[in-house]
């Protein structure tokens, strides 16, 4: 397996958790503390802290720290990485969607030229 597949792995295996999918969205809207980030989910901070870790494993997230406070902040390129492989696949899936409509729609014409 090649360095960008286990990338894109570790990525997809991170994401597929509900409770990360929920940070990284709270992330988009800029750096935030361990801290509050860990409010609004019913777990503990220990808890919310072993996400951030898979998280930052699959280099989704960076960490800094300043004092004893600890700040992260969302990193875009291994989710440009998921919408890189995915698009190949709407592609896909728009091309076969626009072929069953076109085949609809010759059928309609073709009931409606019947006797």
């Amino acid at each position: 397996m090649n360095v960008a597949m286990s990338n894109l792995d570790l990525a997809f295996a991170a994401l597929a958790d509900p409770t990360r999918r929920r940070i990284v969205a709270k992330l988009t809207r800029g750096e935030t503390r361990v801290t509050d980030l860990a409010l609004p989910f019913d777990m503990s901070l220990n808890a919310v802290s072993k996400h951030i870790k898979v998280l930052e494993g699959a280099g989704l997230v960076r960490r800094a720290r300043v004092g004893r406070e600890h700040y992260l902040r969302l990193r875009a390129q291994p989710l440009r990485e998921v919408a890189r492989w995915t698009s190949q696949y709407e592609r896909f899936w728009t091309q076969r969607l626009d072929a069953l409509g076109e085949f609809l729609n010759q059928q309609k014409e073709s009931d409606n030229d019947g006797p």
